[in-house]
């Protein structure tokens, strides 16, 4: 069985630590899926941001467009 190292594509019988760069496969790996999460996370929150707008523009006329005045100021406190 032969082992790919995630960084260099360095084959090699023995997991764990690349022997030519010496990068820790789990570590590599760990770090990957973490920064996929974020990655996710933001497109989430965007999709997030865009139904509540899309909600209060359908509401418009019966709320009087307060709620899109109220997320816009409170937006723009929070880049401050």
């Amino acid at each position: 069985m032969r082992y790919e190292c995630p960084a260099c594509k360095h084959s090699q019988r023995e997991g764990g630590k690349c022997e030519k760069c010496g990068v820790d496969f789990l570590k590599y790996i760990s770090a990957v899926v973490s920064s996929k999460a974020a990655e996710a996370d933001a497109i989430h929150d965007r999709l997030e941001q865009r139904s509540a707008f899309m909600k209060n523009l359908m509401w418009l006329p019966f709320t009087l467009g307060i709620p899109i005045i109220r997320d816009y100021f409170v937006k723009r406190d929070r880049r401050k």
